[in-house]
């Protein structure tokens, strides 16, 4: 099967949110219309699992950096920096 049917897949599968169910549904499916080879099913399972964990992980990390410039434009201190202030806050009492 080629990459960029698989590709089209994904997109269209929203490769955030396919669940393995899904992807053996759509190889299934795909089989059955004779697009895919039987031989073909398990590995184009796997690897569209693969790639749906991948997509899901770079989406992940664009949200991060998106909250992370946001609470910055907002003034808004992270964890990080509450953590830091309570440690100093604890180190001024025990003094």
């Amino acid at each position: 099967m080629s990459d960029l049917i698989k590709k089209t897949i994904l997109v269209g599968l929203g490769a955030l949110v396919l669940t393995r169910e899904k992807a053996e549904k759509l190889a299934k499916d795909l089989v059955k219309r004779g697009e895919l080879a039987k031989t073909e099913e398990a590995k184009f399972v796997k690897d569209l699992m693969k790639k749906a964990e991948k997509g899901r992980v770079e989406a992940e990390k664009r949200i991060e950096k998106i909250v992370e410039k946001t609470l910055i434009k907002l003034n808004i201190p992270t964890r990080k920096e509450l953590d830091a202030l309570k440690a100093k806050i604890d180190k001024l009492s025990r003094k």
